[in-house]
């Protein structure tokens, strides 16, 4: 459990499809066959049976598409600012969209902010395809991997430490055995908070191969927002945020999802935040 929050917390979430690239070289297969065939064959590859035609594939062998976070900073004076970031901003750029400019500016980010970082099942894949994929584009980030040199004094270790005040991953801290272990969307639904009323993870693939990659940008977003509010939960049943900090933080996560909610480009999340108050209403009768 942590004990601890920092004065910058990223809670993030990556989306990632099969790389057809890889499935091509690694699997020798022709080079008329189209992205989804490929895909097809990889799955084959990684077990697929008719109960389950998408199996889960090594992280290595998928390509990173989307990430977001929710980024929380308190301020010397104490304010709390919350933002949502979302890579590619641009889903129309093909710079942007490139999988070594997310990975690049993502990690990059994290090096020189040095924020706590809090996921679902983060430590298992979400840093580890982050990390993998990196060493595939042959990418240097020395600030992400930076550690005092000594090492009890409280800095971040995203990867060597696993589960510190710095590395929060919600999924090891809740779940028990592996039958224990919650998904996103059931413990979100059981805690009042929208889980995937849309879009499920397993539909990606297919999503990305539509060209409709607005549409998994908009998932990210819900997802990290999902996150980000059990994360709150957790932190208020720990003690570390009292009730009234608690309604507080609430609060604010609804007004920032109102505010982008504003814009007609995020119509998406006008509906995120309509979903969690109507749960949040049912949840409590």
């Amino acid at each position: 459990m942590f004990r601890s929050i920092k004065n910058e917390t990223w809670v993030f979430d990556c989306e990632w499809v099969p790389d057809p690239l890889v499935g091509r070289v690694l699997y020798k297969l022709d080079e008329s066959l189209s992205d989804a065939e490929v895909i097809k064959v990889m799955r084959e590859k990684g077990g697929a049976t008719k109960e389950n035609p998408k199996p889960f594939l090594k992280l290595v062998l998928c390509r990173i598409v989307s990430i977001s976070a929710v980024i929380r900073k308190v301020k010397s004076n104490g304010e709390t600012t919350l933002h949502l970031l979302s890579l590619p901003k641009d889903v129309d750029d093909p710079n942007q969209v490139s999988e070594k400019n997310i990975i690049e500016t993502f990690l990059n980010a994290i090096g020189d902010k040095k924020p706590q970082l809090v996921g679902y099942n983060s430590i298992g894949s979400d840093l580890k395809i982050l990390l993998q994929r990196a060493l595939v584009h042959g990418l240097q980030i020395p600030s992400f991997f930076e550690r005092p040199d000594k090492p009890w004094i409280d800095e971040p270790g995203y990867i060597e430490n696993a589960s510190t005040d710095w590395n929060v991953d919600l999924m090891k801290i809740i779940g028990g055995g592996k039958s224990s272990f919650p998904s996103l969307d059931e413990l979100a639904v059981a805690c009042g908070i929208p889980g995937k009323f849309h879009t499920d993870g397993m539909e990606v693939a297919e999503i990305w191969l539509d060209g409709r990659l607005q549409e998994i940008v908009n998932y990210s977003e819900h997802d990290v927002l999902t996150t980000y509010l059990i994360w709150l939960r957790l932190a208020h049943l720990a003690g570390l945020f009292d009730s009234e900090k608690y309604k507080s933080e609430q609060k604010s996560v609804a007004e920032l999802i109102k505010d982008l909610g504003e814009k007609p480009e995020n119509s998406h999340l006008k509906k995120y935040l309509k979903v969690w108050l109507q749960l949040r209403k049912s949840m409590q009768s």
